[in-house]
């Protein structure tokens, strides 16, 4: 039997995606849900000052907001890496009792409203916080309404979305590998920086970029844990609102940047979600 003989079944099973009508049912709500999707990205898009745009975009205020949102952003993410990829290999790697109670745990802040969060490192990291108070007594460490509280509050938004990545790159990795290793004398940590990092590098760093994206268009957390301070903790999205009350244009030009940005890491994770698929 030829080899377009053996191939002839394999492609008659493929269902073909290509030419069938859709149904008018599907059509209709499909499409309403791509303009209500589509339509005020596009109005942003329209109705940007493009002639001031650069002059907005270079203005003090601005500047210091996207200058404090890439700092911040970028450490919230460094801090999730160091407490993010140990975590992850936890729940893909060890069984231990209570680790679906803990994994809920950890990707509740994916569901949680921004500005509970915010209270909740409030209640917990605030002067008079479960934790906060000791930090203020014995250490002197004042976290709240600081460019520091910009950061834990990013970091623990983000924290969830590099989590969630590493560990089901992990999971998807083969365990041989490590166990190999370890047959060669190699301890788990060896096995874990020497190995198994390698192979989920490219997971990490998806998981990275999400943790930073997230990071950088964090609001409601911030401005309830950090405030909204310019130059000390106003991040980008926190200038946005207030911009749009004084300064309709620095609005929309901070917004296009966030837009930019979004857009940008969409483009950078698309291969990585088609081989998924």
């Amino acid at each position: 039997m030829t080899s377009t003989a053996q191939d002839a079944p394999r492609k008659a099973r493929r269902p073909r995606a290509r030419g069938r009508r859709v149904p008018l049912a599907l059509l209709a709500p499909a499409l309403i849900g791509l303009a209500f999707l589509l339509v005020p990205l596009l109005a942003l898009v329209v109705r940007a000052p493009w002639s001031d745009l650069p002059e907005q975009l270079t203005s003090p205020a601005v500047w210091d907001a996207l200058r404090l949102s890439l700092i911040c952003a970028t450490t919230a993410t460094a801090l999730s890496l160091v407490v993010g990829v140990p975590l992850a290999w936890l729940l893909a790697r060890t069984d231990f009792p209570g680790r679906s109670l803990v994994r809920a745990l950890v990707t509740l802040p994916l569901v949680l409203p921004p500005v509970v969060g915010g209270v909740a490192l409030l209640l917990a990291l605030g002067r008079n916080g479960i934790v906060g108070q000791w930090l203020d007594e014995w250490f002197g460490i004042t976290l709240p309404f600081t460019t520091a509280g910009v950061v834990l509050a990013e970091t623990f938004v983000a924290l969830p979305f590099l989590v969630i990545s590493v560990e089901g790159t992990l999971r998807a990795a083969d365990p041989r590998f490590e166990e190999a290793a370890a047959t060669l004398g190699a301890s788990r940590f060896t096995a874990f920086r020497r190995v198994t990092l390698p192979l989920i590098a490219p997971g990490v760093a998806a998981g990275a970029v999400l943790a930073w994206a997230r990071a950088l268009g964090e609001f409601g957390a911030t401005i309830t844990f950090a405030g909204n301070f310019p130059g000390r903790t106003q991040t980008m999205p926190l200038a946005v609102y207030l911009a749009l009350q004084n300064d309709p244009a620095a609005a929309i030009a901070l917004s296009l940047v966030l837009l930019a940005v979004s857009v940008a890491v969409l483009a950078g994770l698309r291969d990585r979600w088609t081989r998924a698929v």
